[in-house]
């Protein structure tokens, strides 16, 4: 697929890299681009064909976060408009957030605001050492309400409470450092530390990537009580009897490739 907002390119191994493409304004998302990210992210479920996806922009910004066209015409909306089109937002964010395939973000250039919610959604994070981050959504007297979900469970609470509040930039070191990136790069290695993470996740089997991140969501919080014992158990005993666990086992055993490594 191919627009003048978003751009999409699987190559033979199955990595679909999706890039925002409206630079004139820093990737900055508008109601049209956060529909048809939403519908691309959860598209990828029915597509065997794809492995690993890659979220990137376009220019000089990863994303500016909200448009400054599309905010004008929220000011004039009702609560109800405003629910509507927030729960837009929230649900695009969703979508990439459980999107069955791993997914990594590409920041080459500033995230802010919102554009901070789409590296938060995303599985694995690598930015250039060039990028800066904002949360500046207090400066216009309003909250990051629909990306906190993401936010929060990337750089916790702690860090929330001043970054939510300040608003201040900070550097994709300090991205690294309180979670919300994994790997900070030099610009002109930036490329070549996302394929050598590719590289890793193409290794692994397509459904237990898929059960692996369900397993966190699973886990995470909760007490280590009977139930959480039992819920891990079948987990592990579903995906033995599996095609794909059968295959990585017999693979494992024989010294061999699996069926899915490219």
């Amino acid at each position: 697929m191919t627009s003048d907002i978003l751009l999409e390119h699987v190559d033979e191994r199955g990595v679909c890299t999706v890039t925002m493409n409206r630079p004139d304004v820093h990737n900055a998302f508008d109601d049209v681009l956060i529909g048809r990210l939403e519908r691309l992210f959860r598209g990828f479920e029915h597509r065997p064909e794809v492995r690993v996806v890659v979220l990137a922009g376009n220019g000089r910004s990863f994303s500016a976060g909200a448009d400054l066209n599309w905010m004008k015409r929220m000011a004039g909306y009702t609560r109800q408009q405003n629910f509507d089109d927030a729960m837009g937002l929230a649900t695009m964010l969703e979508a990439i957030y459980r999107c069955p395939k791993p997914t990594i973000a590409h920041v080459h250039g500033a995230a802010f605001g919102g554009g901070v919610g789409l590296v938060a959604a995303c599985d694995i994070a690598i930015a250039s050492a060039k990028a800066s981050f904002a949360l500046t959504e207090v400066k216009l007297g309003l909250i990051p309400a629909t990306i906190a979900p993401y936010v929060v469970e990337a750089i916790g609470a702690r860090a929330c409470r001043r970054y939510f509040q300040t608003a201040e930039r900070f550097t994709a070191v300090e991205a690294c450092r309180l979670g919300l990136v994994h790997e900070v790069c030099d610009e002109d290695h930036l490329d070549a530390k996302r394929d050598e993470i590719i590289a890793a996740l193409l290794l692994g089997g397509p459904h237990a990537q898929a059960a692996a991140r369900d397993l966190i969501g699973a886990v995470a919080g909760k007490p280590v009580d009977a139930v959480l014992l039992a819920d891990t158990a079948a987990r592990i005993a579903d995906i033995r009897v599996s095609d794909e666990g059968q295959e990585g086992l017999q693979a494992f055993l024989e010294k061999r490739g699996a069926s899915w490594v490219f």
